[in-house]
């Protein structure tokens, strides 16, 4: 994972936030002369807030205007994403062409109550996990916020970045938004992005060795390769996130290959990423397995399998919510279906975009409308706290009058009372 830093003497591109990644010192932004990173983090080794100094120079870079090449990048890739939901909707169509809608609804209408149960188990169990992450993340920061709040802001930018696509980019402005609330800096929720980021892609990484070992079939088919070839990078694969933990455990100094620059966290938070890493996709994969009939259903550890290389298919793919894509690479993956397995497949992946992607949509909307509203309020109630203060002062400046003087402290004796006061005989 590339790591996101100014070096000695590097002056910072505008519309660019300047950070380091992990290892405390680092994590801070480069501050202006006459500041130091050391007085910027505590002892123990979790970041603290930036001075102010550091804290304007972040947030002045947040509010320059974009590069024209970082724009045009951005409408490309949604066009890219365009084309792809069209490219995979044509051979999609063309994999079902004997499938009927009248099959798949009866297929959807057959799910069993228990099946919806546990489907829907799997959905918070992929929130929960996602959550997780956030949390991991604020603990490397030195900023343990509880966990309600931080499961409403992980399920809300998860919720909409999932359905937008390219979900790290999307994601940082909700957090943002959220974690600014509880005295986040800039530069802070662009450290939690990025962190969030690189667990997610370890739990990919993490669990794509364990299928390349024990399921070579699935990706020699996808690609044409061997099994042994396909066994001998999922152990590579494997051996690359042992190595990470080790990095960890050691202390490493941080890890460079060309641009590519990894520093190493903490050992406590490297184990809770490869604890937390695979379940969200453990829990997404099980709602497609639950919905999935008996027949034609070849196992949670296929269905697994099948469901990371599709997911990632359709990230990369940067179609909002993988559509087509994921669908098509799911179906590629499968193992060989009759027309009737067929639409039963494709009811189950309905189900999980019903539960994991639609239901979450409308929830977080409705969670960012109100989490709007109690801003637009307070802010309301700010700016005539403050208009008022100004009018008082405005009044007083005309009338000619002493502003009123603050309340004295009660230790403090005013000039008049202690004039009268006798003085205290000793008692010697």
């Amino acid at each position: 994972m590339q790591s996101y830093g100014m070096e000695p003497g590097h002056t910072p591109r505008r519309g660019a936030v300047t950070m380091k990644l992990w290892s405390t010192p680092d994590l801070m932004p480069d501050l202006p002369s006459g500041h130091s990173k050391a007085s910027a983090a505590s002892p123990k080794g979790a970041a603290m807030p930036l001075d102010d100094a550091a804290q304007d120079e972040v947030e002045m870079d947040l509010g320059a205007q974009p590069m024209p090449k970082k724009a045009w990048l951005e409408y490309a890739w949604s066009a890219v994403g365009f084309v792809a939901v069209i490219i995979a909707g044509y051979m999609l169509y063309g994999l079902l062409a004997h499938t009927s809608p009248h099959d798949v609804s009866r297929a959807f209408t057959q799910i069993p109550l228990h099946r919806w149960i546990l489907a829907f188990g799997g959905t918070l169990l992929a929130y929960a996990a996602l959550a997780w992450y956030d949390r991991i993340a604020l603990l490397h920061l030195g900023k343990p916020l509880n966990w309600l709040f931080i499961s409403l802001t992980s399920f809300t930018t998860y919720a909409l970045s999932h359905n937008i696509g390219a979900s790290v980019f999307s994601g940082a402005a909700v957090r943002y938004r959220a974690y600014s609330t509880k005295g986040l800096t800039a530069a802070e929720v662009g450290v939690l992005v990025a962190l969030t980021a690189f667990t997610f892609t370890l739990g990919n990484v993490l669990l794509a060795g364990i299928v390349l070992i024990c399921e070579p079939g699935l990706v020699a088919r996808l690609l044409h390769v061997s099994e042994a070839l396909a066994r001998t990078v999922g152990g590579m694969t494997l051996a690359a996130v042992a190595l990470y933990v080790l990095g960890a455990w050691l202390e490493l100094p941080p890890l460079i290959i060309r641009g590519f620059k990894l520093v190493y966290p903490r050992l406590p938070i490297a184990l809770r990423q490869l604890v937390a890493a695979p379940l969200e996709l453990i829990g997404a994969a099980a709602i497609i397995y639950f919905a999935m009939p008996s027949q034609g259903n070849p196992g949670f550890f296929v269905v697994l399998s099948v469901f990371i290389i599709a997911f990632s298919a359709g990230l990369i793919s940067h179609a909002p919510g993988g559509l087509g894509v994921f669908e098509f690479s799911f179906f590629k993956l499968m193992p060989q279906l009759t027309d009737d397995q067929k639409a039963g497949v494709l009811a189950a992946l309905f189900v999980w975009r019903l539960l994991y992607l639609m239901i979450p949509l409308a929830l977080g909307i409705v969670v960012v409308m109100v989490f709007e509203k109690r801003r637009h309020a307070e802010t309301v109630r700010n700016l005539a706290a403050d208009g008022a203060a100004k009018n008082a002062a405005k009044n007083t400046a005309k009338s000619g009058a002493a502003p009123p003087r603050p309340p004295a402290p009660s230790n403090v004796v005013p000039l008049e009372r202690a004039a009268k006061r006798k003085p205290r005989q000793d008692g010697g």
